[in-house]
């Protein structure tokens, strides 16, 4: 049998963020921000939530008393975890009281939710049939903002979603994957300071920065060859995929790459026009909008992609069932 999705869910912090406000801090203007990025509002988290307690509120919406008794793993995927060790998946397992349950962290910056989706199913593959794992993407992209910088802060938005993979019939759930990671090109997309190599820093260098214009190349030839690959090698036409969840960057990109591929916009769901840029939960979000928007139906087509820092490449094929 093949792993596919199970359930799925996200969660949003309360504080909307609007552009007034963001412009505010930036010294630019509403028109600015709408015109450049295409994005209205963001959530912030607020001050006392850490990016495990958006993890634990978007899991919580997915784990029934199946999922907990038959839990393999919970992989987080998070560029900004509640501290450097341990693992913030390990403070999620604590306050979800799944003890013993194996849990670990995946960091491929906006990517990060994919990798880990095909982490999970290889998990998933040694264990018994009734074994579930909990993929959650999580980050708190606002505690790491540099709000004089118009171009990142106008962009990004706190969120969480998460999803349960165990198994399915065969030709449903994950048909195929491609992961690649291009790391002569990771300082276009950092936080440069708080690791080993940088420990302590400028507060400037402790924040998020991103060379837009260069990332915006590099998106769109990665991601729409590493979209075409996944297709060549499951003989699928672009056609027949029914939704492509892409990484909500902003609108504009995400017009882009439809584009690019050649696809009708209205398959491509938004969810970055609300709320910005949501890093490695803004697949899950956008997935789980989609589903409540119009239910995602027994064998659709969905192909799952997206680029991040590193700068890495995540796309994934699967059949909903």
């Amino acid at each position: 049998m093949a792993i596919g999705i199970l359930g799925l869910d996200s969660y949003l912090p309360d504080r909307v963020v609007t552009n007034a406000e963001v412009a505010d801090w930036a010294g630019t203007t509403e028109e600015w921000i709408k015109a450049t990025t295409g994005v209205e509002e963001r959530r912030y988290a607020a001050a006392e939530e850490a990016t495990s307690d958006l993890a634990v509120a978007a899991a919580l919406k997915v784990l029934d008393e199946e999922t907990r008794g038959n839990l393999a793993a919970i992989v987080l995927a998070t560029s900004t975890p509640d501290q450097p060790q341990p693992a913030t998946a390990a403070l999620v397992q604590r306050k979800l009281g799944l003890p013993g349950v194996p849990a670990f962290d995946l960091n491929a910056v906006c990517s990060g939710f994919l990798y880990a989706l095909t982490v999970a199913e290889a998990v998933l593959a040694r264990w018994s049939p009734e074994a579930r794992a909990l993929v959650i993407g999580a980050d708190k992209y606002s505690t790491i903002m540099n709000r004089a910088d118009r171009r990142t802060v106008s962009l990004f938005g706190d969120a969480a979603g998460t999803v349960v993979l165990g198994r399915v019939p065969d030709g449903f759930g994950i048909q195929a994957a491609h992961l690649v990671t291009d790391g002569q090109y990771s300082e276009m997309i950092e936080v440069r300071a708080g690791g080993t190599r940088m420990p302590d820093g400028t507060p400037e260098e402790r924040l998020f920065r991103m060379n837009g214009f260069t990332v915006r190349e590099y998106v769109l030839n990665a991601l729409p060859k590493a979209v075409r690959q996944v297709l060549d090698e499951t003989g699928t036409a672009l056609g027949e995929i029914d939704r492509f969840v892409l990484h909500q960057a902003n609108p504009y990109l995400v017009e882009s790459c439809a584009a690019e591929l050649g696809v009708p916009l209205e398959k491509f769901p938004l969810t970055c026009v609300e709320l910005g840029n949501t890093a490695v939960a803004s697949v899950p979000v956008t997935l789980a909008a989609a589903h409540r928007q119009r239910p995602l139906r027994r064998g659709e087509r969905i192909l799952l992609a997206s680029v991040g820092g590193g700068l890495s490449t995540g796309v994934v094929l699967l059949t909903w069932y």
